[in-house]
């Protein structure tokens, strides 16, 4: 009994050192998260292996784990760019990246774990400035939006994909002009839009006269070939064939043939 303390000591003592080491050496990354190992006594930052994945991890305590969140993610920006004639415009845009996975080393290497504020966003700006710049404020304004967040993130693409970032899509949400350049655009654009109003409504009418004067004609042209065509043997047999149907009716007439001063029959009391 007089030995037992000084076996306990040391015991507790190793296996509360222990626990500190077990503690300090376990890493547990989470969901949509890679691990960057860092080697204190070795080459730095590990990068000819994959990352550590989602789960439980054992490392060495004197060793480091950064943590990467490698899920599609979204960056804001709000930018002042300028425009083709030298306005400034306000632009409202964001992006979706995510970090590429078998270079999340190099990318903790070389650009650090805020490489979205070293590399992206100034990216981004850039790119912006340089796309807006080829348009006017009526453009940006109106037919160009689509085209504009197209470039900004070809632009965008094309640098970072050398970043060890994956950019997948930029999105431009708004865009705000100085007040009394949107006035002047909303008022040139409606009367543009008054002006085609009243040309459609000049060819609506165009078009209606064509239709009657082309109906007129096709009228004239049949009651002049109708004309041409009504002799007078012609309309005697068409007489005759009128006041034979007429002497089947019940009604009592009195017909006197021939003596019209054209020869057609005459019709008297119709009752």
């Amino acid at each position: 009994m007089d030995k037992l303390p000084k076996i306990a000591l040391p015991a507790i003592f190793i296996l509360i050192v222990a626990v500190i080491l077990v503690s300090k050496s376990a890493i547990t990354i989470g969901s949509g998260e890679a691990g960057v190992l860092y080697k204190t006594f070795g080459d730095g930052v590990v990068i000819d292996k994959p990352p550590l994945g989602e789960g439980f991890h054992l490392v060495a305590p004197w060793n480091k784990v950064f943590i990467y969140e490698v899920r599609q993610q979204e960056v804001f920006e709000k930018m002042q760019v300028l425009s083709s004639n030298g306005l400034e415009i306000k632009l409202d845009a964001s992006a979706w990246f995510e970090p590429k996975r078998e270079d999340l080393g190099k990318l903790h290497q070389e650009k650090g774990e805020n490489y979205v504020q070293r590399v992206l966003l100034p990216t981004i700006r850039s790119a912006a400035r340089s796309v807006v710049g080829r348009y006017t404020p009526e453009q940006l304004y109106s037919s160009k939006r689509d085209a504009i967040q197209a470039e900004i993130f070809e632009e965008t693409k094309k640098i970072v994909d050398g970043q060890y970032i994956q950019l997948n899509e930029v999105l431009v949400r708004d865009v705000t002009l100085p007040p009394t350049i949107k006035e002047a655009i909303e008022r040139k654009l409606r009367q543009e839009q008054e002006s085609l109003e009243y040309e459609f409504r000049l060819v609506t009418a165009d078009k209606e006269a064509q239709k009657q004067r082309i109906e007129a004609q096709g009228k004239a042209d049949a009651n002049r070939i109708l004309s041409a065509s009504l002799t007078d043997k012609i309309l005697q047999d068409k007489g005759i064939e009128a006041t034979l149907e007429l002497a089947k009716s019940p009604n009592s007439k009195v017909i006197v043939v021939g003596a019209g001063d054209d020869g057609l029959p005459i019709i008297l009391g119709n009752n």
